[in-house]
């Protein structure tokens, strides 16, 4: 950091300083993390995507949509294809989330943009 052309020094100790910043910079990683891993949702289908489910990160379910055909499956065969497509949508958030936090586990960005 500099002011004036000088180094500036809040603390007057330029480790302490240091520390800060890069405290700063991770704070600042973090709450982009967390804002992500908020907006983040998974998706499973079933039945040939008559059975659309969205889960978010912590599980709890975001939309479930039941294509009018799937009410002809019968009530435990339709129970059964929400129950995979949820499933399914689970696996798929918890992929996006590792995704979304592998910069702070300090893998590479690119992996996390599904470059794997």
């Amino acid at each position: 950091m500099t002011w004036r052309g000088e180094p500036f020094s809040p603390t007057g100790d330029p480790e302490v300083d240091q520390v800060l910043e890069t405290l700063a910079v991770q704070t600042a990683q973090f709450e982009e993390v967390g804002r992500r891993l908020s907006a983040t949702l998974g998706r499973g289908e079933a039945e040939d995507g008559r059975v659309v489910v969205e889960v978010r990160t912590g599980g709890s379910l975001a939309s479930l949509h039941i294509d009018p055909r799937a009410l002809r499956l019968g009530s435990e065969a339709l129970a059964e294809a929400i129950l995979r497509a949820a499933k399914d949508a689970e696996t798929n958030v918890a992929s996006r989330a590792e995704a979304v936090m592998r910069p702070l586990l300090g893998e590479d960005e690119a992996r996390a943009d599904g470059d794997d």
